[in-house]
């Protein structure tokens, strides 16, 4: 038998050290536990390890069984794309604790000469792993597109804001001409999520965003000539992707969306087109399907009304509409995925399952995407106290399995999949 991994402690400079004595706890819902092995994954390339100010880890004493403040702050993970957090750390809050930024945070323990997170891996694609990239190329193609399509104001965009200042890995792929292109268009969201990442929200859970807005709505001419030149260089599997993290809900810029669809299409553009949204338009998601949309990812922090209307408080809009528009798109032949923004203990419950599994069926949705909800946990804790369901966690691993079990048709992934330019769809039709 394994022992169990050592606690991780930092101090105020961010000098990471294992613990002498305490083992490895974590925070599942506010529920302190002891990992199994089976939680358990080494820490995957490009991730990252934080230091929580203000927060004394937690670990567990194996002489007696019992959790233990330790003399040292609490550290976290950042996991890789492709990993699905199960448990958050395990902290004694100090009472003037800053709030934390907009990232995910998972608990990581140290054995046998590795660090082990508690995540599950989701996805095998290595679309946004840039390790295997030789230094330099990112930033030679990425001048040799700003030299050759100067007067494009979105590529100038995604380069010069995208690639350059945030390292966004799906501009970094753009500039490589691999995988999947960002299509940002939309400064506006007719939603006001308590963890917005492009735009600081009042109330919200942070006054720091990770990336900033688009400041300019593009041409239809400008998102085409993004999409061709990334057809050109990906001439395999080609994806497209609107709605970025640097722009509002692209679906309030709906006519621009299906007149660049149309363009591209009309030139014999071949790929799968996507639009990440809220879903909150279903006349303009089903209008977006006839000008030859081949997918639909629906972003949700939960698929129960009040939890989500809570996270993302919705202007002129509510749940029903995402439900009828999911409904729609599916009826249109197009490939429904949920972006299912996972919090450990809040996302994995019995209420939440069988909401999920109805909305699954319901709407004929074919793929979960399970991304990591970038909050505070503490914070979105105490936030969603009051809604939670009071029901204990399952952890992911068995969450994940007995949504399947209901709907054995569901696909499981982290990245918007190349699905040609109209998808082979198993989930069960809407009459």
């Amino acid at each position: 038998m394994k022992p169990a991994p050592r606690l991780l402690i930092a101090d105020n400079m961010g000098n990471i050290t294992t613990h002498p004595r305490l083992k490895l706890a974590a925070d599942r819902g506010g529920r302190l536990f002891s990992p199994d092995w089976n939680e358990l994954v080494p820490l995957p390339d490009e991730s990252e390890l934080f230091f929580l100010p203000g927060r004394r880890a937690i670990g567990l004493n194996p002489s007696n069984a019992k959790m233990e403040i330790a003399d040292g702050l609490a550290v976290a993970a950042f996991a890789a794309p492709g990993y699905t957090l199960s448990a958050t750390p395990a902290y004694a809050k100090d009472e003037d604790a800053p709030v934390l930024p907009l990232f995910a945070y998972g608990s990581a323990g140290y054995s046998r000469g590795k660090i082990w997170i508690c995540a599950s891996r989701v996805d095998e694609d290595r679309r946004q792993i840039f390790s295997g990239v030789p230094r330099g190329k990112i930033e030679r193609e990425a001048r040799r597109l700003l030299k050759e399509y100067p007067d494009n104001r979105l590529i100038n965009h995604i380069i010069l804001n995208c690639v350059r200042e945030y390292a966004c890995p799906a501009a970094r792929n753009f500039a490589l001409g691999r995988y999947e292109a960002p299509l940002p268009t939309s400064r506006a969201c007719d939603a006001r999520c308590v963890g917005c990442i492009s735009q600081i929200q009042e109330q919200g859970a942070a006054k720091v965003t990770p990336q900033c807005r688009l400041a300019f709505v593009p041409t239809a001419e400008e998102v085409t000539e993004v999409m061709r030149v990334h057809a050109s260089r990906e001439k395999v599997r080609p994806v497209f992707s609107f709605g970025q993290g640097c722009e509002g809900d692209p679906l309030a810029n709906a006519g621009l969306l299906r007149e660049s669809i149309e363009l591209y299409r009309s030139y014999g553009g071949k790929g799968t087109i996507n639009c990440n949204t809220n879903a909150s338009n279903t006349e303009a998601v089903a209008e977006l399907c006839d000008a030859g949309l081949t997918s639909l990812r629906v972003s949700l922090n939960s698929s129960i009304p009040e939890q989500y209307e809570a996270y993302y408080r919705p202007v002129n809009y509510s749940f029903d509409d995402v439900r009828r528009s999911i409904a729609a798109a599916r009826k249109k032949g197009v490939f429904v995925s949920l972006n299912l923004l996972y919090f450990p203990g809040i996302t994995d419950t019995e209420p939440e399952l069988r909401s999920l599994a109805n909305l699954c069926a319901e709407g004929g949705v074919s793929m979960i995407q399970w991304r990591n909800l970038n909050i505070d946990p503490g914070w979105y804790q105490n936030y969603m106290a009051d809604l939670a369901p009071t029901s204990p966690a399952m952890g992911f691993n068995s969450f994940a399995r007995a949504l399947r079990e209901s709907c054995p048709w569901l696909r499981y992934g982290y990245f918007n999949p190349w699905l040609g330019e109209r998808a082979e769809i198993i989930a069960p039709a809407l009459v």
